[in-house]
């Protein structure tokens, strides 16, 4: 089902309309992974030397590492952590945007949603990004632990707690805050496996910058699925 739901987001991209959301949603997801870059590299010169050596990259040199060709590769290869926190973040900005499309074309019957109040959208996606965050931050210890295993608790974390926002912003439109999480919990297992099929190819450089927008659209889908499956009053 979960699978139908992907399929359902990967044919719309030839749809005229969808292409646009889809371009706009891939230039915003570029810029929050260059912003969310910067950021990182801002850190790293607070706590390294001016340069460093990279395998494959040679000299990295902080004072121009930002706009380097080199950093573009470096930024790619990072993309494998980064892409994480920028899918948390694209849903603050785009989702309605984009779940608005894959409605209007697969479920035209459907009245609009009310719109959820920007302060409240805002509101919810920077707390689940600090919890990602957090939660990330944490982890590295486990990593250092059992690190032949890092990879599986890496998707495993992420696939949770992208999957639970991913929902949770879905469903609010329809629901509300309280409706949209008590759904969230009655299908918690779907929704874990929906964002572990999600995190894994946020993983692969490139790729992953369309992950975010599909993402959205693959949750738009399986929320009225699951809906139509076990009907709840909408708000």
């Amino acid at each position: 089902m979960i699978l139908s739901d992907f399929l359902k987001a990967l044919g719309q991209i030839t749809d005229p309309g969808f292409r646009r959301v889809l371009a706009l949603g891939l230039g915003l997801t570029i810029a929050l992974l260059i912003a969310i870059y910067a950021i990182f590299l801002t850190v790293i010169v607070w706590l390294t030397p001016d340069a460093i050596t990279l395998p494959w990259l040679g000299m990295i040199t902080w004072a121009d590492s930002i706009v380097s060709v080199a950093s573009i590769f470096l930024m790619i290869v990072l993309s494998v952590f980064l892409m994480v926190p920028v899918a948390s973040a694209f849903t603050g900005f785009f989702l309605d945007d984009i779940a608005s499309a894959v409605e209007a074309r697969h479920y035209p019957d459907l009245k609009p949603p009310a719109p959820v109040p920007f302060l409240d959208t805002l509101t919810d996606s920077l707390a689940f990004l600090g919890v990602l965050v957090a939660a990330n931050i944490a982890a590295l210890v486990i990593y250092l632990i059992v690190p032949p295993f890092a990879p599986l608790i890496f998707w495993g974390l992420n696939g949770f707690l992208l999957g639970r926002e991913y929902f949770q912003m879905t469903a609010m439109r329809w629901l509300g805050r309280d409706g949209a999480r008590a759904m969230r919990a009655r299908h918690s297992g779907q929704i874990w496996l929906a964002g572990l099929l999600m995190t894994v190819p946020l993983t692969l450089p490139l790729v992953n910058l369309i992950i975010p927008i599909l993402g959205v659209a693959t949750f738009t889908h399986l929320f009225h699925r699951l809906k139509r499956q076990h009907p709840v009053q909408s708000v």
